[in-house]
């Protein structure tokens, strides 16, 4: 079993990809972020440092999923709070011209060499809600998030999974609170518990 919780920042990928790896008992892989060297520069002054953030994301994420043994994803399972497309997603609203151009030959080079995941969980909110829950957490380096830019993101991550060709499941995060609400938080759970079931993954 590989499965994937996606969605834009502060959305919630982390809190649920924790509980969805205690409750199958599966490896759980974490986006590392706060080690970007970038990226509170790229928060400030996002023309100037665009580049190097990405690229640092590429590897980064590359290297991570890459190491994915058979032996988890056949046996044990993995569940990570990440696709790697998303690295595609962002790249595409932050970089321009020859910057984008390089960046897209590395990515085209690198994607097809991973493994697709059984399933993607798309947690979608509204801005308003992305930028509260920013807020909440509290993290230096997001300080400077906009909202026109995490308006910007949710359009594309929407765009994204209008087409996504794998198995998808889309859950309005926005209006559940699966973190302090327990009914919630068992409701999401069955729902992803059947639509992991229907792509024929033992269970």
């Amino acid at each position: 079993m590989y499965l994937v919780v996606e969605g834009p920042i502060g959305v919630g990928k982390t809190s649920l990809s924790k509980r969805l790896a205690a409750r199958y008992n599966a490896e759980l892989k974490l986006e590392v972020v706060e080690e970007n060297p970038f990226l509170a520069a790229f928060y400030e002054h996002p023309a100037a440092f665009s580049f190097q953030v990405q690229v640092f994301f590429l590897l980064s994420r590359f290297k991570q999923l890459s190491a994915l043994s058979q032996g988890e994803l056949w046996g044990q399972g993995v569940v990570g709070d990440y696709l790697f497309a998303k690295d595609f997603i962002f790249a595409a609203m932050n970089l321009k011209d020859d910057e984008f151009s390089l960046y897209n030959d590395l990515y085209v080079h690198l994607s097809p060499r991973l493994p697709t995941p059984d399933l993607v969980i798309y947690l979608r909110a509204e801005p308003d809600v992305l930028l509260r829950r920013i807020e909440q957490r509290g993290r230096p380096f997001e300080r400077a998030m906009r909202a026109e830019y995490l308006s910007e993101l949710t359009r594309r991550y929407d765009e994204y999974f209008r087409s996504y060709p794998g198995n998808l499941l889309t859950i309005d995060a926005g209006t559940i609170d699966f973190v302090s609400d327990p009914q919630h938080e068992r409701t999401l759970m069955d729902q992803i518990h059947r639509a992991l079931s229907a792509t024929g993954v033992g269970v």
